[in-house]
């Protein structure tokens, strides 16, 4: 599996996304909602996030580019809005990796399951690289 390049976007992801799939001539790609997620009764979805990106992707000359907005409240400094995605068809691989680049570094999100993944976390490494991982494809 290819390492994936994940973008995030401060409520103009919509406008990225249509704006790369012209540049790089692919198709305007699906494009997942934080109001197309499954409720969840502790969390209560603001008005605002409705209809921001959660989640869309599409290749680039072979190479996997994904793309969000940040929920609303969540920090978002241009420069640093970009992460590594380790996505991968074998869940001990990404057991494994998840817990070794955790040393010394900061958990954002414990591995766990989601509604679209049986196992999903993402981290800081002690390098101040950001880590999504993904079990199956995302």
């Amino acid at each position: 599996m290819a390492l994936e390049i994940y973008l995030n976007f401060n409520g103009n992801c919509r406008e990225a996304i249509n704006y790369y799939a012209q540049v790089f001539e692919t198709e305007t790609p699906e494009i997942m909602t934080f109001g197309d997620a499954p409720p969840h009764p502790d969390h209560i979805l603001p008005e605002e996030a409705k209809n921001l990106v959660m989640h869309s992707r599409f290749e680039i000359n072979g190479s996997t580019m994904m793309f969000s907005d940040v929920f609303p409240g969540m920090p978002f400094i241009v420069g640093n809005n970009i992460s590594l995605a380790y996505v991968n068809e074998n869940l001990e691989d990404v057991t494994s990796k998840f817990n070794k680049l955790k040393e010394d570094g900061k958990v954002g999100m414990e591995l766990q399951e989601t509604f679209w993944s049986k196992s999903y976390g993402s981290l800081t490494d002690k390098f101040g690289i950001e880590w999504q991982f993904n079990y199956g494809s995302m």
